[in-house]
C-alpha cells in the first residue's frame, strides 16, 4: 500500500513544500476540540445502511453508528488486520470446523438516545442484513450466502453458524455499512432508520439541512475512552468537483474523502505550499471490459482474447495514471493481497505479457482465424469523468493497433445500466468497486449470469462455478490461492468472460492541519472519524 505522492506531483512538492504524509512516521499527540468541515459529492439516497452501497451514506452518516467489527482503525492500509468494536477482545476464532463464531459484547454501551445496546441488537441488525424480511432492501444479502444463522443467547453474546466454513467470513462481518440498530425500533418499524439517525458511534446527529450540509456533535459517552477528539462535523454536499476543490483551496473544507484526479491534486499544491497533505493508495475498485457473449462474433473466446491482447496495459498505467483516476495494472485480486498472483504469473496471462508486440501479433492472428480481421463494434460506456471516458478513449487507440475499429457509446449512468441491464450491447465498460478488501467474495463479480447479479456478459461456465465454490469453501491459505491463481486464468485467459482493465487510484490532497487521518484502500473504509483531530499550531 502505497501512502505517499509519486511521480510527477513529487517535483511539486518539492517547488511548494507541501506535506507528504508517509507510513511509520508518528504524529503529535491528538488535540481535543474543533469541527471538522469536508466535502462530500452526493447525498445519501437514503440514511439506513443496510440499504444503500453508495459513500455518499457513508461518509456523512457512519461518524453516528457502531459495528460489530471493523479494519484496525490505526493502520486501516493492511487489508487482513481486523479489530473488535462493540466486541470485547481480539476477533474470535471459530470453533465447531470453522462453521461457528461467538462475539461477547461491550457492557455499558447505550444508543444516543439512551436505550442500552446489547448482544440482542447486533443479533437484530445482523439478521436483517442477512435475512431481510419482505419489503425491506439489504444491498449486500448476497455476500452473506455463507451464513445460516444469528443469535443471541444472552444480551452479552452474539453467535454466527455457518452452513460452511470460510475464510470469506470476518471480512463480511467487518464491512462498514452494518451499522448496529436498535432491536425495538427495528420491531415497531423496519424501515425506520430509513429516515432516521440514532445510533451508539462516536457523533450525535444534529442536524441535515437538504441539499447543503449534515452535522454531528461528539457523543460524551462514547465507550472508547477519551474519543472522539474533534467536537464535531460538517459534512457539505457539493456536487460539482470545482466547488469540491475550490472549497478546500478557500478552507472552507478540510478535505473530499472519496478523492480527486491528478490535476486537482496538483492545482491544489501549487496553490496551498505546505498547507496541504497528499495521501495516495491503489483503490478496491476496478474498471473492467465485458464482451457480451450472446452477440457475435463475441461468442468466440478467440474474439475475446483478441481484446485484451490488443491492449498495452504496461504503458498505459504510466499514461493514463498522470490524467486519470486509474493505475495499477493487475489481475481481478486487489494488487499486494496474499492470494493474488506473482508478476511472473500475471505475464503469463493474456493482455498481461511484457513484450506488446508479441501479444498484438497473436490478437491479430486469432482475428483472422476467427474470420473477423477487420472487427468493427460499438462499445458502451459510462458518461462520466473520471476515469470512464477516459479509458474509454484509450481503448479505441488500443485496439485501432490491430486493426479494430470500436466507436464509444456514452449514456448517463441510468441510460448505462439501463443498457447493460438488458443486454443492449456489444462490448460494455464495468466496475467492479468494493469495501473491505475480500477477494474470496469480490471476485463473485465474474461469475457467469444469473450466479452473479452484476455480471452483464450473459455466458455460463460450470467450471468457473465449481472452482469459486471450491475455493470459498477452503480455509487452508495455500490452496485458495492455488484456486484463486487458476480461477484469474480462467476468467481472465482460458476463456477471456471479462477483463480487467486496470485498478482506481485513490489520491487524497487535505488540508494539513487535519490529523490522524490514514488512508485506505477503499473509500468506504475508516469513515467514523474518531481517530481524527485538528491542529493549527
Amino acid at each position: 500500500m502505497k501512502l505517499t505522492s509519486i511521480g510527477a506531483v513529487m517535483g511539486i512538492a518539492a517547488a511548494a513544500g507541501f506535506a507528504v504524509a508517509a507510513p511509520g512516521i508518528a504524529q503529535a499527540a491528538p488535540k481535543k476540540g474543533g469541527i471538522l468541515k469536508f466535502v462530500v459529492p452526493a447525498e445519501p439516497p437514503s440514511f439506513d445502511g443496510h440499504k444503500e452501497t453508495t459513500f455518499a451514506l457513508i461518509h456523512p452518516i457512519a461518524p453516528f453508528y457502531s459495528v460489530l467489527i471493523r479494519v484496525n482503525p490505526d493502520n486501516p492500509a493492511t487489508l487482513t488486520d481486523f479489530r473488535c468494536d462493540l466486541c470485547t477482545g481480539d476477533v474470535p476464532e471459530p470453533t465447531d470446523d470453522g462453521k461457528t463464531y461467538t462475539f461477547k459484547i461491550r457492557k455499558g454501551v447505550k444508543f444516543h438516545d439512551g436505550e442500552p445496546l446489547t448482544a440482542k441488537d447486533v443479533a437484530a441488525s445482523f439478521q436483517r442484513i442477512a435475512f431481510p424480511p419482505k419489503g425491506v432492501s439489504s444491498g449486500r444479502k448476497g455476500q452473506w450466502a455463507m451464513l445460516e444463522s444469528v443469535n443471541a443467547p444472552d444480551d452479552e453474546t452474539v453467535v454466527f453458524k455457518l452452513k460452511y466454513a470460510t475464510g470469506a467470513f470476518i471480512p463480511v462481518v467487518a464491512n462498514p455499512y452494518n451499522f448496529i440498530y436498535s432491536k425495538s425500533k427495528l420491531d415497531k418499524d423496519q424501515k425506520w432508520y430509513e429516515t432516521n439517525i440514532v445510533g451508539s458511534g462516536p457523533f450525535v446527529f444534529e442536524k441535515r439541512e437538504a441539499g447543503a450540509r449534515i452535522t454531528g456533535k461528539a457523543n460524551k459517552d462514547y465507550y472508547h475512552k477519551g474519543k472522539p477528539y474533534l467536537d464535531g462535523f460538517e459534512a457539505i454536499f457539493a456536487k460539482k468537483q470545482s466547488l469540491r476543490v475550490q472549497a478546500i483551496r478557500g478552507d472552507q473544507a478540510a478535505i473530499e474523502f472519496r478523492g480527486f484526479p491528478p490535476k486537482s491534486r496538483d492545482d491544489l499544491v501549487r496553490a496551498l505550499g505546505k498547507d496541504i497533505t497528499v495521501q495516495e493508495s491503489d483503490w478496491n475498485c476496478g474498471i473492467v471490459l465485458t464482451p457480451n457473449h450472446s452477440v457475435k462474433p463475441f461468442d468466440d473466446v478467440r474474439v475475446r482474447r483478441a481484446l485484451t491482447l490488443a491492449l498495452d496495459r504496461w504503458q498505459g498505467s504510466k499514461d493514463l495514471s498522470k490524467i486519470a483516476i486509474v493505475k495499477t495494472a493487475n489481475g481481478i485480486v486487489f494488487p499486494g493481497h496474499e492470494l493474488d498472483m506473482s508478476r511472473d504469473e500475471l505475464h503469463k496471462v493474456a493482455g498481461y505479457w511484457p513484450d506488446i508486440e508479441k501479444s498484438r501479433a497473436e490478437a491479430r492472428r486469432l482475428l483472422k482465424e476467427a474470420g473477423v480481421p477487420n472487427l468493427s463494434f460499438t462499445f458502451l460506456n459510462r458518461a462520466t469523468d473520471p476515469p470512464y471516458t477516459i479509458v474509454g478513449t484509450w481503448l479505441i487507440d488500443q485496439w485501432k493497433k490491430v486493426g479494430i475499429t470500436a466507436k464509444m457509446r456514452n449514456e448517463a449512468t441510468a441510460g448505462w445500466f439501463a443498457g447493460l441491464r438488458a443486454g443492449d450491447f456489444e462490448v460494455g465498460i464495468t466496475a467492479n468497486c468494493q469495501s473491505v478488501v475480500n477477494p474470496l467474495l469480490d471476485v463473485a463479480y465474474y461469475l457467469p449470469t444469473g450466479r452473479s447479479s452484476q455480471q452483464y456478459g450473459k455466458f455460463k461456465d460450470p467450471e468457473l462455478e465449481k472452482m469459486f465454490d471450491t475455493m470459498v469453501r477452503t480455509r487452508d491459505k495455500a490452496e485458495q490461492k492455488k484456486l484463486m491463481t487458476q480461477y484469474q486464468k480462467r476468467v481472465l485467459d482460458e476463456q477471456a468472460h471479462n477483463f480487467q482493465i486496470f485498478w482506481w487510484y485513490k489520491i487524497n490532497p487535505y488540508r494539513s492541519y487535519l490529523k490522524g487521518w490514514k488512508i485506505t484502500p477503499s473509500h468506504y473504509l475508516n469513515q467514523d472519524l474518531s481517530g481524527l483531530w485538528i491542529d493549527k499550531g
